[in-house]
């Protein structure tokens, strides 16, 4: 190739001219997602997807007030909090007791919650699960770690609201349930420990030899025995891989050399209600795909209804061999015996304010997971937890 030809080359290739073409419904950029992420959730926060007396939470700890307070509480996180009706729930019941308090909402993102505590901007951090990165943060500014009190469990079926993952294979499949082990076994790799929080953990250590590869060594037999395991997931960047690696792989991040990655883009062609939020351009790509594929398994949060395809199944969970094994149900997810169900939490400093505490107090009694129920997306905590979390707000 000559001079003229390389510089030819070159310049066509910074100008874009020799990329990949993207397809003329696709938007795979990230400001295309946030707009069709807000526009999706205008109609859905608003709607309740469970009725407002699903279940009877008389056995949960009523609250009753230790101290009148009053102030500012300030709130950065999740906007789903804000988007659903949730978080107006909790004050409009909260100010009955507490009338003197009000409340200053930044919820935008729960990547927002952690980092606000650490650079004074709130009282009160909301949303999923605090990563690595934002402990860490955390923990070098403050020299401690914050309170992490759980306020609800995730969804069932509601997706952005958290909702619990589930096991998807095909119809075909002869497979009826599997363990968290075995699932490590398919979606993990070798590896020389784990993480708990900013804790390195050298005993999760494990080697090849529980790499599982084929359907056989899952005890299916005939054409399945030497059948490879093809496992499906999402992009290693979005917080649902990280939930996975902690729940499945002892938060390693050491995943099977084969995992096909799917992201989320946005469909053009559909309105951002019909693509859900922006979302369903993921859930199309990895459902087609593995409707299409006999042998492969996948991760899918919300594995029901709609977001399912009729050639799919989900399968039973149980945390060791020796069961018990329990279905993808709203019932088994809300009474956390479903062992990938997720959680919402709050972060906060610790000691902490009277009036954030008094809060979170309420939140995590009947009165407080009442509106959980009655907004009708996340779902209530049990009484069990409810009291566990008083415990740690004493």
């Amino acid at each position: 190739m000559n001079t003229r030809a390389i510089i030819s080359l070159v310049l066509a290739v910074a100008a874009g001219a020799l990329l990949p073409a993207q397809p003329a419904n696709q938007d795979t950029s990230g400001l295309g997602m946030q707009k069709a992420r807000a526009e999706g959730l205008v109609k859905k926060g608003k709607k309740a997807y469970y009725p407002a007396n699903q279940w009877d939470l008389g056995d949960l700890p009523a609250y009753v007030p230790r101290q009148k307070v009053t102030g500012t509480i300030r709130l950065w996180g999740s906007n789903y909090i804000v988007d659903g009706n949730v978080g107006e729930y909790w004050e409009k019941a909260f100010q009955k007791y507490h009338p003197g308090v009000k409340f200053e909402y930044h919820m935008l993102t729960t990547r927002a919650a952690v980092p606000s505590l650490v650079f004074g901007v709130s009282d009160l951090g909301m949303g999923r699960k605090i990563t690595t990165e934002e402990l860490q943060l955390y923990q070098r500014y403050k020299g401690r770690d914050p309170l992490e009190i759980v306020i609800a469990t995730g969804s069932y079926d509601v997706t952005g609201w958290q909702p619990a993952f589930g096991i998807v294979v095909h119809q075909d499949n002869p497979l009826t349930r599997i363990t968290l082990e075995q699932l490590d076994g398919i979606f993990g790799a070798e590896r020389l420990g784990g993480w708990v929080g900013t804790d390195w953990h050298p005993e999760f250590a494990r080697g090849p030899e529980k790499n599982l590869r084929t359907w056989g060594q899952l005890g299916l037999t005939g054409e399945w025995a030497n059948r490879e395991i093809i496992p499906y997931g999402l992009n290693q960047r979005y917080h649902q891989a990280v939930e996975i690696s902690d729940a499945i792989l002892q938060g390693s991040d050491k995943w099977n050399e084969k995992l096909r990655i799917y992201a989320n883009y946005v469909d053009t062609g559909k309105s951002a209600a019909e693509s859900g939020m922006g979302f369903g351009a993921l859930k199309r790509g990895l459902n087609d795909d593995l409707v299409k594929d006999r042998y492969g398994i996948a991760y899918v949060a919300a594995p029901v209804g709609k977001n399912l395809p009729k050639e799919l199944k989900v399968l039973e969970l149980a945390r060791t061999a020796g069961g018990p094994y329990y279905a993808y149900t709203l019932e088994n997810i809300r009474s956390r015996r479903y062992p990938l169900s997720d959680e919402i939490y709050a972060y906060c400093d610790n000691p902490m304010d009277p009036m954030v505490r008094e809060y979170l107090r309420f939140i995590v009694s009947r009165e407080g997971q009442e509106a959980v129920m009655r907004d009708g997306k996340y779902l209530p905590l049990t009484a069990e937890v409810c009291r566990e979390m008083l415990k740690k707000l004493e």
